[in-house]
């Protein structure tokens, strides 16, 4: 994963510089968050699912760091 990461970011870079492409600010990518490469068409579906529905669960999710009153 870092590979790819490094390299995209490399590329991204070359692109800014070479061709005109609008400029990121700060990171590309994301810090601390979890990497994964979706195998099979399963998982793909499995993610899917968790994404639809995290919103209504995001107050339960113990990593969430506001708590009710100030996400509302």
């Amino acid at each position: 994963m870092q590979a790819f990461k490094s390299l995209t970011t490399v590329e991204y870079i070359r692109g800014v510089e070479r061709f005109g492409w609008q400029p990121f600010p700060g990171r590309l990518w994301q810090r601390n968050y979890y990497e994964r490469i979706i195998r099979d068409e399963k998982e793909l579906a499995n993610i899917r699912e968790y994404i639809m529905n995290n919103p209504s669960r995001w107050e339960e999710d113990p990593e969430n760091q506001m708590s009710g009153a100030e996400y509302r």
